[in-house]
């Protein structure tokens, strides 16, 4: 076969291999391939993605100013992935010049800032380095000077009072009148994932359900022994055996045929021994690789005897399926959350559903910036966060509930689901599927 192959098809054969070894495979990166790969993710984001939102929000500079240990969380999206920190007071610049659609990116840093933005400041020539800042701006003559501070939005609201004071009180009259807020550009930068992200991601949310699948077997659940708090620190567990890390404690909670209500909701749900005839459900996330996943999936503990989960149940999850298919369908570019929010909820009491939805951005945070679709407690609209419009090229955590009925146990359960989902210019899309079928304990 070799003898067939150009050189350039040789290539293309052994990228392709590796592209699929890294998709799909379960083998997770060292830490120094890791670190490979992070610089690469940041030098395509900011060559290649931020200069074009800085076009879009009509911002030709951002200024970026945190100290160690009190870091601003966007400048922990352009750390260089040696830096577990910002190291004394780090100052990042960036300028976009639309007429030649060139973007300038420096470090104001004692220290060598990495590959992907150069650090500029001497020292030894201005010891100053709030003054080597305002030469730089200066000389740059930018029309507005991005900070991030915000009432609204704290992802976005990271400069401190202190570096906020410092840089404006001492600040030239010409740097002072055009300083602004960085809220939308910020906004823009955290939500919006690239074409690499997007690859990475589908490898995190497979990762994450496999997680969840041995948690939800025999491996790790005996029924009539293992808590429900026994699975939540097994899979605390798995994910420091995987050298991963997670960015919310799991919860794992059942519902089942013996109390009157929703046990799941009663707190004691949280803190019980796994049953056989038990759904079971669980709220898990890993972070890796610069992302976050958030997932929810149930599953059935067999009784002696079964072969799959009761029918009435199997029904409820195909309701929630339909709440999903509901809710993803009213996704529109420039809509905001609180509209979609309404009219998904509209449309699925239309329909005889019970339903609660309470989606967010997902990503770079677990809990990230971008259009905000309903809180549990706010099934009315979400104000300020819920007014953002829905953009391409935005990742979120699709999760909801919806109850149903259940004659067989007098009662009403809620299937709660909840999977990551990309919004695109071709439509919404389920980062790696989601569920369909109730996970099964003891097949």
């Amino acid at each position: 076969m070799k003898k067939f192959l150009t050189k350039k098809g040789k290539l293309f054969l052994i990228f392709t291999i590796i592209f699929l070894q890294f998709s799909f495979s379960q083998n997770i990166l060292n830490l120094k391939e890791r670190a490979t790969l992070i610089k690469e993710i940041q030098k395509d984001r900011i060559e290649n993605l931020l200069p074009k939102l800085m076009d879009e929000t009509n911002l030709d500079m951002w200024v970026i100013i945190a100290r160690e240990y009190n870091e601003d969380p966007i400048i922990k999206t352009l750390l260089p992935p040696t830096w577990l920190n910002a190291r004394r007071r780090t100052i990042l610049v960036f300028h976009y010049d639309k007429k030649s659609n060139q973007l300038d990116k420096v470090a104001i840093s004692r220290y060598n800032f990495g590959d992907n933005i150069p650090s500029i400041w001497n020292k030894d020539k201005q010891p100053d380095q709030m003054k080597a800042l305002y030469d730089y701006i200066l000389e740059k003559s930018p029309q507005k000077i991005g900070l991030n501070f915000s009432k609204n939005f704290a992802l976005v609201d990271g400069i401190s009072k202190t570096d906020y004071d410092l840089f404006f009180n001492n600040a030239p009259k010409e740097i002072k009148r055009k300083i602004t807020s960085a809220e939308t550009l910020g906004i823009r930068w955290i939500e919006t994932r690239t074409e690499k992200e997007k690859v990475i991601f589908s490898q995190l949310v497979e990762i994450t359900h496999n997680i969840i699948s041995e948690a939800f077997s025999t491996k790790v659940i005996t029924p009539g022994i293992t808590t429900t708090d026994d699975v939540v620190w097994w899979m605390r567990e798995k994910v420091v055996d995987l050298n991963l890390k997670t960015w919310f404690h799991p919860t794992v909670d059942v519902q089942r045929n013996e109390k009157s209500d929703l046990y799941a909701f009663d707190g004691k749900s949280k803190f019980d021994i796994i049953q056989p005839g038990d759904l079971v459900h669980c709220d898990f996330g890993i972070s890796y690789l610069t992302l976050n996943t958030d997932c929810q999936q149930i599953a059935y503990v067999l009784k002696p005897g079964e072969e799959k989960a009761p029918n009435f149940l199997s029904d409820a999850l195909k309701e929630a399926n339909r709440l999903q298919d509901i809710f993803t369908n009213q996704f529109k570019y420039k809509r905001t959350g609180n509209d979609i929010l309404k009219s998904s909820l509209e449309i699925g009491k239309s329909e005889g559903l019970d339903p609660q939805i309470y989606t967010h951005p997902l990503g770079t945070f677990g809990h990230s910036a971008g259009t905000t679709i309903g809180m549990w407690d706010s099934q009315g609209g979400v104000p300020i966060n819920g007014d953002v419009p829905m953009m391409f090229d935005t990742a979120y955590a699709i999760e909801l509930n919806n109850k149903s009925f259940i004659k067989e146990w007098g009662k009403e359960v809620r299937i709660m689901l909840e999977e990551a989902g990309i919004f695109e210019k071709k439509g919404f899309r389920y980062v790696n599927g989601r569920q369909n079928k109730i996970l099964l304990i003891g097949k």
